[in-house]
C-alpha cells in the first residue's frame, strides 16, 4: 500500500484528505505543522507528500526546497496545495514541488496528480 503524508494546519482539510485518500486505497499519515516534518518522514517513510504552503508561520515552499535539497528526501514527490498562492509558473525551478494544486481542489484532479506522481516516481 502506498503511503502519503498530508501536511496542513487546517484540521478539517486534513480530515477530508485522510478520508478521501484512505477511501482510494492509500495509507495516510497527517501532520498539522511543518516543525516535525523530517522526523515524521523518517518514521513513516511516505511515498508522496501533500504540503500546504501556509503552515501557521512556516512557508511550505521553503520546506519543499529543504526536502528537495536533502539526499534522503529529494526523490519523494511533493505536491504543494494552497488557496492563496499560485506557484504553477515556478514548478521547474530548483527545489520546486513536483506538482501544485489550488484550493479548493477537485478530488479527481487531486487523485490524478497523486497517481501520476507515484507512477513517475516508481
Amino acid at each position: 500500500m502506498r503511503r502519503i503524508l498530508a501536511v496542513d494546519d487546517d484540521s478539517d482539510i486534513l480530515e477530508v484528505l485522510q478520508y478521501i485518500l484512505e477511501d482510494s486505497g492509500y495509507e495516510v499519515e497527517t501532520l498539522s505543522d511543518g516543525r516535525n516534518l523530517f522526523d515524521t518522514i523518517k518514521t513513516h517513510q511516505p511515498d508522496l507528500i501533500l504540503l500546504d504552503i501556509m503552515l501557521g508561520g512556516i512557508d511550505g515552499r521553503e520546506l519543499c526546497q529543504k526536502l528537495k535539497a536533502h539526499k534522503e528526501t529529494h526523490d519523494i514527490p511533493v505536491i504543494l496545495i494552497s488557496a492563496s498562492h499560485d506557484i504553477s509558473k515556478s514548478l521547474h525551478q530548483t527545489g520546486a514541488p513536483d506538482d501544485f494544486i489550488a484550493k479548493p481542489f477537485d478530488i479527481d484532479v487531486l487523485l490524478r496528480s497523486i497517481s501520476r506522481q507515484l507512477n513517475h516516481a516508481a
